[in-house]
C-alpha cells in the first residue's frame, strides 16, 4: 500500500510539473496551424545553399506538426525541390524544439537549460544541413513536383495549391487537443510511467555507480536513444527522473537532443529518400554534436540547479492541479478509446 501511494505521488508530481506547459504549448501550436499557410515552408526553401538550410531550421522550430507527420512533410519538401541539407535540418529542428516541448522543457529544467537546448539544437540542425550540402556533389536540379502517394497521421498531402485558410477557433482546439495530443499520448504516458518507476524503485547506490563515469554514461545514452522513437515532450520526465537518480544534465541533454531527431523509422526514411551517404552524415553529426554540447553543458554549467521541481513537494498550485486533472482526463480518454472501439468491432 505504501509503495502504491509513493508511485501515485511521484506520478502526480511529474505530471504537475509539466501539465500546464504542455496544454499551453499545444494551444499555441493550434493557433500557429491556423495562422501559417500550409505551403509556407515549401515556398521558402530553395536549392542547396546555406540560406535554405537556415530557413528550414528556423521554420522547423515552432512548426505545429505532430511528431510522426514530420517524416511525410520532410518527404514532401524533398519532392518540391528542397535540398538534402534543408530536409535534414528540418528533420532535426522540428521534432526537438516544438513549442510544446520548449515550454515543457522550461517546466522541468528552467530557463538556462531551455535556452541552451534551443540554441544548440538550431546549431546542430544548421551544421548537419550545411555539411550535407557540401558532401552532396551532385548539384540539385529542378525536381519534378509529384503528388504524394500516401499520407499518415491525419496529414493531408497534395501537389495542388491549397485553398486559403479561414480562421476557426474550433479547429485550433481540435488540432491542439485531438490531432497533436493523440499523437503524443502513448509515448507521454509511457515516459511518465517509466520515470515514476525509476524514481520510486531504483536503488540510489546502484544508479550512482551507473552514472559515475561521465563519458561512459554519454555513450550509453547515445546508443540507447538513437534507435528508439523518443517523443521530444514525452522524454522530458524520463530525463528528469534520470537526473534525480544522479545522471548529469549533459547526459540528459544528449537524450533530449539525439533521441527525438533519430529513430529507426527516421533512419529508414533518410536512407530511402536521401541515400546512404546522407544517412551516415545525419547520424554521425547528430551523435558527435550531441555529445559535444552535452559535455560543454556539464563543463560550464556545473553549478546550475536545473530541476524546477521536487518529488518531496506535497503542495501544488490550484492551476497545476486543474491542469493535471485535464491532462489525466485527456490521456485516459485517448488511451481507452481505441480499446473500446476494438471491443465494439469484436462484438
Amino acid at each position: 500500500m505504501e509503495l502504491a501511494i509513493t508511485l501515485a505521488n511521484n506520478f502526480l508530481a511529474l505530471l504537475d510539473a509539466m501539465a500546464i506547459y504542455i496544454l499551453v504549448g499545444l494551444l499555441i501550436a493550434g493557433f500557429l496551424k491556423q495562422i501559417v499557410p500550409d505551403d509556407f515552408i515549401i515556398k521558402h526553401l530553395g536549392s542547396g545553399n546555406i540560406s535554405s538550410v537556415i530557413k528550414a531550421t528556423i521554420f522547423g522550430i515552432p512548426l505545429p506538426v505532430c511528431s510522426c507527420s514530420v517524416i511525410p512533410l520532410a518527404q514532401s519538401l524533398r519532392k518540391e525541390g528542397a535540398s538534402k541539407g534543408a530536409v535534414q535540418s528540418f528533420l532535426i529542428s522540428s521534432p526537438i524544439t516544438g513549442v510544446d516541448s520548449i515550454l515543457a522543457t522550461y517546466s522541468f529544467f528552467g530557463l538556462i537549460f531551455t535556452i541552451y537546448r534551443v540554441i544548440s539544437s538550431i546549431i546542430i540542425a544548421i551544421v548537419v544541413g550545411i555539411i550535407q550540402n557540401i558532401f552532396d556533389k551532385d548539384e540539385e536540379k529542378e525536381i519534378k513536383k509529384e503528388e504524394a502517394s500516401s499520407c499518415s497521421c491525419h496529414c493531408s498531402c497534395s501537389s495542388e495549391k491549397p485553398a486559403k485558410k479561414t480562421f476557426s477557433i474550433k479547429e485550433v482546439f481540435s488540432y491542439a487537443y485531438v490531432t497533436l495530443f493523440k499523437d503524443m499520448v502513448k509515448p507521454l504516458f509511457i515516459g511518465l510511467i517509466f520515470a515514476t518507476l525509476f524514481t520510486s524503485l531504483a536503488p540510489k547506490e546502484y544508479t550512482s555507480l551507473l552514472f559515475e563515469n561521465q563519458f561512459l554514461t554519454y555513450l550509453v545514452i547515445i546508443l540507447f536513444s538513437m534507435p528508439l522513437y523518443i517523443c521530444a515532450t514525452a522524454s522530458l520526465p524520463i530525463a528528469a527522473a534520470l537526473i534525480i537518480e544522479g545522471m548529469s544534465p549533459g547526459a540528459a541533454f544528449i537524450l533530449l537532443s539525439a533521441g527525438p531527431a533519430t529513430s529507426l523509422i527516421t533512419m529508414s526514411v533518410v536512407y530511402k529518400s536521401l541515400g546512404k551517404t546522407s544517412l551516415i552524415i545525419y547520424l554521425t553529426m547528430i551523435a558527435v554534436l550531441s555529445l559535444l554540447f552535452g559535455y560543454l553543458f556539464d563543463t560550464f554549467f556545473t553549478n546550475v540547479n536545473i530541476l524546477n521541481f521536487s518529488l518531496e513537494e506535497e503542495r501544488s498550485s490550484l492551476l497545476s492541479q486543474i491542469s493535471s486533472f485535464i491532462m489525466l482526463v485527456l490521456m485516459s480518454y485517448y488511451l481507452i478509446k481505441p480499446w473500446l472501439n476494438r471491443k465494439k468491432v469484436d462484438a
